[in-house]
This record gives C-alpha cells, structure tokens and sequence, in this order.
C-alpha cells in the first residue's frame, strides 16, 4: 500500500546530540539555521543513503533538530529495491527507522536513539501542506518546540 508518513525520531534522553539551532533571535531578517554536529552529520548521511537505497520509499522533506528528526516518507507500490518490500506499510515504516536508527548507531559506536518513534499518516493535501510548512519552519520556533530544553543554551 501507498501513502504519505510524518515521522518523528528522538535522542534518547532528549538529549542534544544531532544539531545547534544557531542565530536564534539574532534578528528579524535572519532565519535561524540548523547545524549539524557530527551524529547529524551521520544521521543526514544515513537518510540519504536509505533514500536512495529503498526506490519504493522516498524521504521527501526532513529537518534534523537538535535533539529529533522529522521526516515526511512517502511510500509506493512500484518500486524496486534490492530488499524485498514488506507486506505492510506499518512495517515499512518500522524497517525504514530500524534500518536508519542500526547503521547511524554502528558510525556512533553507540545507540542515541529513543526506543520507538512517532509516525501519523497524512491525510489529504492540506494535511502535507501543513506538515511540509511544519518541517520547514521547525527551526524558526524551535524555542517553542514542545522537545526543546532550556538546557541546551
């Protein structure tokens, strides 16, 4: 089955480990901007390697935060893969993040990963407009992102 998936991926802990949001509220023409620190560094890596790796899975919009990842997948019925697709999206899904999640933590030498993640199919036009623009705009409220710690200044 096809479809369109935001998912969200954690640090464990929350900790913030991928990336420094950097010119925050330094002024109003200057976006804030997303640095990545060497895990990110990994992290980007591994999801472009997966993208390119799975035909049938394309990962179409990400932001690697601090301390998480959003992703916007899309799913299809036709691709082709040198791994065979699964037989639920569900679980494709899951193999996707799993996939991701061993080959970052075997570069890390280490699991910084939360144990599950979070994922909601998206529902109509409007629904991946406003999880695009969401994406998107994520650095610019990341002080008022619901996973930031005021810890990490």
């Amino acid at each position: 089955s096809s479809g369109v998936y935001f998912v969200t991926v954690c640090t464990k802990n929350r900790k913030p480990l991928l990336s420094k949001i950097v010119n925050v509220g330094a002024g109003v023409l200057d976006r804030p901007q997303v640095q990545l620190l060497p895990y990110g560094v990994v992290a980007d890596k591994q999801i472009k390697q997966l993208n390119d790796f799975y035909s049938y899975l394309s990962v179409e919009k990400s932001v690697i935060m601090p301390n998480h990842i959003h992703m916007l997948i899309s799913l299809s019925e036709n691709g082709r893969s040198r791994t065979p697709a699964p037989t639920s999206t569900t679980s494709t899904i899951a193999q996707f993040i799993s996939t991701f999640k061993r080959f970052c933590n075997k570069q890390y030498g280490n699991n910084i990963w939360q144990r599950s993640y979070y994922d909601h199919i998206v529902r109509g036009e409007q629904d991946y407009q406003d999880i695009w623009n969401y994406i998107d705009q994520n650095p610019d409220k990341w002080l008022e992102d619901e996973l930031y710690s005021a810890s990490e200044i």
